[in-house]
């Protein structure tokens, strides 16, 4: 069973610090919460560059390229009607529906693509939610929280303790 322990520090460089040392440390998965973005918390944390970037513009040339296809398909082929002697495929009138559908796939592809890999799909609820004290990481508060197996507890509060937490929290999964 896996258990959270939470850390409350006072100093964005002590909870920078605190992160580089249980990560280096292992066995715990790491996670920052502040009311703020941290400069140096990805590289604390080790992670690795996202790849929401590559999914939006795979989606926005899906998207793009569907539109532009369905379009010419409609207008140059299933129905192919002649208005004012205009060519059955005109590319710029095709142009805001393209562009549309580009946009619309990418949006749709990131926000997928973010409640089921980053928020877990469809986890409303956390653990950590359960301390009291937790509510100042939206106010004023700088959390560092590690995901443990019960038995390593004990042990990552200590250390937690030892690099300057002021309050430290142990949180088990099934609470």
């Amino acid at each position: 069973m896996k258990s959270y322990v939470l850390g409350e520090f006072g100093a964005e460089a002590a909870l920078l610090d605190a992160a580089r040392t249980l990560r280096a440390r292992g066995g715990a998965t790491l996670d920052l919460h502040s009311p703020y973005p941290l400069h140096g918390a990805e590289e604390a944390l080790g992670l690795r560059k996202s790849t929401v970037p590559l999914v939006a513009l795979v989606a926005g040339i899906t998207g793009a390229v569907s539109g532009y296809l369905l379009q010419w398909y409609t207008v140059g082929y299933a129905w192919p009607l002649n208005v004012g002697n205009r060519p059955p495929h005109s590319a710029p009138a095709f142009i805001p529906v393209t562009f549309e559908l580009g946009v619309l796939f990418s949006a749709l592809a990131i926000f997928v693509g973010l409640l089921a890999v980053y928020f877990g799909f469809p986890r409303v609820h956390h653990p950590v939610f359960e301390v009291e004290a937790f509510r100042s990481a939206s106010i004023d508060g700088l959390w560092l929280s590690a995901e443990v197996e019960a038995g390593d507890a004990d042990a990552v509060a200590a250390e937690l303790r030892r690099l300057g937490a002021r309050l430290v929290s142990v949180v088990p999964e099934g609470k």
